[in-house]
C-alpha cells in the first residue's frame, strides 16, 4: 500500500474522530482548522515511513498528539496559558446548569472543560471520549496504561464537578 493509499485509509476510518478530536482541542473556528489541516499535512508526510509497527490508528493519533503539543506550544505564546487540573477546579463558575438543557449545550459546556486543560490532560480526555483505551493511549503519548487510567479518572473527576457547577469556556470563543 503506498502513502496516498494509506492517507486515504486514514481517513475513511479515523477522520471523523480527528474532526472531533481538534474540535474538543481548539474553541477557536479558524485556529481549529488550521489545526486540523495541519494534522492532515503531516499525517499524510508521515504514512511514507509507516511500516506497521504499530496499528494504523495508533500511528494517527500520534502523529495528531506530536501536532497538536506544536500547536499548543504556538498558541501559548501567542494567546496566553491553559490551566492545569487543579487551576480549573478552583475557576469559579458563571454559567447556571438550569441554562444548559439540552444535550448540545451541555456537550458544548464539557468541550469548553477540556479545552481549558493542558494538553496532556486534553489530549487524553479527547482519546479517551473517542473509545480508545487506557493502554493505547499510552502508547500514543508516552505513559503507562496504569498512569493513563489514573488521570483518566481524576480529570472525569474534576470536569464532572466542574460541569455540575456550571464552569464553562469562558473567553475562548
Amino acid at each position: 500500500m503506498n502513502q496516498d493509499e494509506r492517507y486515504s485509509l486514514a481517513l475513511s476510518t479515523l477522520g471523523p474522530a480527528l474532526r472531533r478530536m481538534v474540535r474538543g482541542f481548539e474553541a477557536h473556528p479558524e485556529r481549529r482548522q488550521d489545526l486540523l489541516q495541519d494534522i492532515h499535512v503531516e499525517l499524510w508526510r508521515s504514512l511514507k515511513s509507516f511500516n506497521a509497527q504499530c496499528a494504523l490508528r495508533t500511528w494517527v493519533f500520534r502523529v495528531a498528539h506530536n501536532v497538536y503539543a506544536s500547536h499548543v506550544l504556538r498558541s501559548r505564546r501567542l494567546y496566553g496559558a491553559l490551566v492545569s487540573l487543579d487551576e480549573l477546579a478552583e475557576v469559579p463558575s458563571h454559567d447556571n446548569p438550569a441554562d444548559s438543557a439540552s444535550n448540545q449545550q451541555a456537550l458544548e459546556r464539557v468541550r469548553g472543560l477540556i479545552q481549558r486543560l493542558k494538553p496532556p490532560d486534553a489530549l487524553v480526555m479527547s482519546l479517551y471520549l473517542e473509545d480508545i483505551g487506557a493502554s493505547e493511549i499510552g502508547e500514543i503519548i508516552g505513559l503507562s496504561a496504569t498512569a493513563v487510567a489514573t488521570r483518566i479518572h481524576r480529570i472525569k473527576t474534576v470536569l464532572a464537578g466542574e460541569f455540575h457547577k456550571g464552569g464553562s469556556d469562558d473567553g475562548h470563543t
